[in-house]
């Protein structure tokens, strides 16, 4: 599998975007990981990587988007982009995800990643912008990768995605992405609509004869005003995902990401473990992408760094769900989350202003959390590459035998 995948992407990437990605993100990203671990270890909290949703607009409407994307538009900035990437390299950062809305509408990204070429990006989009002439320039740059999300077929993107003709415009810039010889990955939101369609070796084996580096599975949420709850897997569907993605990267020769789960299967919160936290369109410093609250902003003359290591709003966030549950403390404990914001006061950051409201109305469910169905990484490389820089970092307690048995409760109840 391994010297397959390094075999085809030497032959079909650009070695300007090889190099930028194994120096950028490989050698530095790992460097970021280790000051990380310092920090820790001196009771000192700064997250190697950041999330930036540096736009809240977006041509499509995907069903339980969490994100304002009919509001007035808003945006990150250069200026403040420029400000915030500064700090975090100055203490050790080189790995930013840029999200939206749709993070090609912003009119300054394409001057936002050149500015930073001593960083690496991964750009999560519909692909729908990435024109012949974007990919050009972005292969001139080289520190980028586009990440694009593929929901189906094209009946089913089309009704995921609530637009027309969804999966032939997504495929177009997927095409030309390839063509320009990026590293290139395709993400999918497993879901009941797309499950048996998207998780497949054919479907896996596709995506390599069309030509994509790496492959993205996450789990569909249910959050945000119109969570689209039928959507959410079930627990047998969690861990046959689970199983599928440690089988596969065993076997095919494409890269498989996740983001849930350490070396030996056990369940994991980025936000919890302090691995990341996420930057809102409005500059709001958040715990992750879908809980949308805070108390900080990118705008605090302190810089990004001296702000989030001091913020008390995100350090007892990470604290509580941490003891809370392995699992995402917004699907388990929506009501542990509005005492954390009532708590600090944090503020509702979505410009509908409804956040606490849809916690209200949420269902407590299970989430990536099944203890007892543990499946442990199969390749010795994903296996090593969590254990080091992928792990829980002492986060969570050693025994969580009282959050074991609510998690399974919720197992029965849904």
């Amino acid at each position: 599998m391994l010297p397959a995948l390094v075999l085809r992407t030497l032959r079909s990437a650009n070695l300007r975007c090889i190099a930028k990605f194994m120096w950028n993100f490989g050698v530095k990203g790992t460097l970021s990981v280790e000051r990380f671990k310092r920090r820790l270890k001196r009771g000192d909290y700064f997250p190697p990587f950041l999330y930036i949703s540096i736009i809240n607009s977006c041509n499509l409407r995907c069903q339980g988007c969490w994100v304002d994307v009919e509001a007035d538009r808003s945006t990150i900035d250069l200026k403040a982009m420029n400000r915030l990437i500064d700090d975090a390299k100055a203490h050790g950062n080189s790995f930013f995800g840029i999200l939206g809305g749709e993070p090609f509408m912003h009119p300054e990204l394409l001057d936002i990643l050149e500015a930073h070429p001593d960083c690496y990006f991964q750009v999560f989009t519909n692909g729908q912008f990435i024109t012949e002439k974007t990919a050009t320039r972005l292969r001139r740059l080289g520190n980028v990768t586009p990440l694009i999300s593929i929901e189906g077929s094209e009946v089913v993107s089309n009704q995921r995605r609530g637009k027309p003709n969804v999966l032939n415009r997504t495929l177009r810039g997927l095409d030309n992405a390839l063509n320009a010889k990026l590293l290139t990955g395709v993400a999918t939101s497993v879901c009941q609509s797309n499950i048996d369609d998207l998780l497949t070796e054919e479907w896996l084996q596709k995506l390599i004869d069309y030509g994509a580096h790496y492959v993205w599975y996450h789990t569909f949420r249910p959050v945000g005003p119109d969570p689209n709850a039928q959507l959410a897997l079930r627990p047998d569907q969690l861990v046959r995902v689970r199983e599928f993605i440690t089988t596969m990267r065993a076997k095919m020769p494409i890269a498989m990401i996740d983001a849930y789960y350490d070396h030996n299967g056990t369940a994991l919160c980025p936000m919890s473990t302090g691995v990341s936290h996420h930057i809102s369109p409005y500059g709001d410093i958040e715990p992750c992408p879908i809980l949308q609250f805070g108390k900080d902003s990118i705008h605090d003359e302190r810089g990004i760094f001296e702000t989030i290591r001091s913020s008390e709003f995100l350090k007892d966030f990470r604290e509580v769900s941490a003891e809370a549950t392995r699992g995402c403390v917004v699907l388990e404990r929506p009501d542990l989350v509005k005492n954390l914001v009532e708590k600090h006061g944090a503020k509702d950051t979505t410009a509908r202003g409804s956040a606490v409201r849809e916690l209200d109305n949420m269902t407590p469910r299970f989430s990536q959390w099944l203890p007892g169905r543990e499946v442990p990484e199969k390749h010795w490389l994903y296996r090593w590459s969590k254990w080091y820089a992928f792990n829980d970092f002492g986060a969570y307690p050693q025994k969580m035998s009282v959050a074991e048995e609510k998690v399974k409760e919720l197992e029965e109840t849904l």
